[in-house]
């Protein structure tokens, strides 16, 4: 067999996973690219707080930038913490970063000052940050846990100062992303070794 086909087969879900993640990226490039053009008209439909037209800005407010700047600053941690999301393939990443985005919009949407507009990709990269942070927990992994661990001491200084106020940033957007990342890793736990914990759990000897 030749050697590249047998590497594709054998990382065939590992390769699909930053397949996605390359495309999510590249949609976020082709939007900015569109936007700037554009004078950043798009993003007139990010999340406008308890507006109910606006809804659909949860979808399209990640892909949405505010400046060169804002993008490029969102796609770094995004890339490096998306593909180690992406390793364990492009279902998992998909299904984490539907989460995550849909748990922060609905919370910027909630709870935002009226008026605002939020958009900006900073709440999935917080999300993908805590689902990596809590993954080893609940799918009980000491190579998870080892990562999380890393992520946690890499990026938790950032994480931490960008939950604190600052004029211009959507602190709630990183808020509500950083709780859905814990609910996707909750969620999209191995249910195995869940209700194998369980049931090392509730052991108790005899006699």
């Amino acid at each position: 067999m030749d050697p590249r086909e047998h590497i594709r087969r054998r990382f065939s879900s590992q390769l699909d996973g930053l397949r996605a993640l390359a495309a999510l990226v590249a949609i976020m490039w082709a939007v900015e690219v569109v936007n700037l053009l554009d004078s950043y008209r798009l993003d007139s439909n990010g999340i406008v707080p308890r507006n109910v037209s606006h809804l659909d800005g949860i979808v399209f407010a990640p892909f949405l930038h505010a400046s060169l700047t804002h993008i490029i600053g969102n796609t770094i941690p995004l890339v490096i913490l998306g593909a180690a999301i992406a390793l364990a393939g492009a279902r998992r990443l998909l299904s984490v970063t539907a989460i995550v985005a849909l748990v922060s919009g609905l919370g910027v949407w909630l709870i935002s000052p009226s008026g605002s507009d939020t958009v900006g990709a900073s709440g999935v990269v917080f999300g993908y940050a805590t689902y990596l942070i809590s993954r080893g927990v609940f799918n009980r992994r000491l190579a998870e846990v080892a990562l999380g661990a890393i992520v946690g001491v890499v990026f938790g200084g950032v994480l931490i100062v960008d939950l604190i106020p600052h004029a211009g940033i959507s602190w709630q957007a990183h808020l509500f992303g950083g709780i859905g990342g814990v609910l996707a890793a909750s969620t999209l736990a191995d249910p195995a070794r869940r209700r194998g914990a369980g049931a090392m759990a509730s052991y108790r000897p005899l006699g």
